[in-house]
């Protein structure tokens, strides 16, 4: 086990570096430039070139990652050049936001895709697992700033029930951030139904064949009992890597969502770091996915194989 961790480890160190050296090189052909989007679009060319050169913008970018990469190993993310604070002071809050967003979203989310893929195969072949499969895949086809602007329009302008903006007022109540929280909560869910769901009803109905349903079937147990004691102990299990796929993407890929629903967590201000080629804060917010969805991603894997004793670590490898 612990080979197998360190062997993960090594190669994630090798993601981050190249991940973090592909937003360096990628952020070459982004338009626009720090010092115009600091001084405004009245500013002066001349007091435009000025600013770049005193931030050092108009470096080559392989000497800006190199200088970037040197704080980086003393535990020094940079500091955003459009704001001219430590990145970390703004990654932090967003980071916790997001946080915040992916645990509401999860509690939503995957419960109900599980419920869902089980009610599914336990009505294979019928209207109702065609209903489920199709709507579940047809929501998960939608793009999210459809659903969430059709969740808006529903909830939030035609019944009034929740607020439009995902932004509580700061020192707000918990359960009123939960409020606020619950429209970007729920186009989420709608992403992700049908990934969840699927797996799920897939491996539901392949437990439901196996010959330990059956041989527990004739011994006389009640539906019931087969259901939760020997069927979801075992169908359950590929759903973990789902989840946690899942679970990256809750953290560190709510771009549009928290664009839309105006909530400042790290997809936003990541998207606002490129749009102002914000480079330190840009790779650093990337960075911080990335660690995050690899951490998530390796907790998975440990877990599905302590879960299930068919699985060698050295197979895993």
């Amino acid at each position: 086990m612990i080979g197998y961790i360190l062997k993960r480890i090594g190669l994630a160190f090798i993601t981050l570096v190249l991940l973090s050296m592909l937003v360096f090189g990628a952020s070459t052909i982004l338009p626009g430039d720090v010092g115009r989007s600091v001084l405004g679009p009245f500013a002066t060319q001349e007091s435009v070139d000025a600013l770049n050169e005193q931030l050092g913008t108009n470096r080559p970018i392989v000497e800006q990652y190199v200088d970037w990469a040197g704080g980086l190993l003393k535990g020094d993310l940079g500091t955003s050049l459009a704001r001219q604070v430590p990145a970390w002071t703004l990654i932090e809050p967003a980071l916790v936001n997001s946080f915040k967003l992916a645990l509401v979203a999860f509690l939503i989310c995957v419960p109900f895709s599980i419920l869902v893929g089980i009610i599914a195969a336990l009505r294979y072949g019928r209207a109702t697992d065609k209903g489920i499969t199709t709507l579940s895949m047809s929501f998960s086809a939608m793009p999210e700033f459809v659903s969430g602007i059709f969740l808006i329009l529903v909830f939030a302008v035609w019944l009034g029930w929740l607020p439009v903006t995902a932004q509580a007022d700061e020192g707000a109540s918990l359960p009123t951030q939960f409020e606020y929280l619950l429209l970007p909560a729920f186009t989420l869910t709608l992403v992700l139904l049908g990934y969840i769901a699927r797996i799920t009803r897939a491996s539901m109905i392949e437990a439901m064949e196996s010959d330990y349903a059956r041989t527990a079937h004739l011994k006389g147990l009640p539906p019931s009992v087969v259901i939760r004691r020997h069927l979801l102990r075992n169908a359950l299990l590929p759903t973990i890597a789902v989840v946690a796929v899942q679970i990256g993407y809750l953290v560190g890929g709510l771009v549009i969502v928290e664009v839309l629903f105006n909530y400042q967590g790290i997809g936003s201000l990541t998207y606002e770091a490129a749009r102002q080629k914000d480079l330190p804060l840009l790779t650093a917010g990337v960075l911080i996915v990335g660690i995050v969805y690899l951490v998530v991603t390796l907790v998975a894997d440990l877990l599905y194989a302590l879960l299930n004793p068919r699985i060698r670590f050295g197979s895993l490898e």
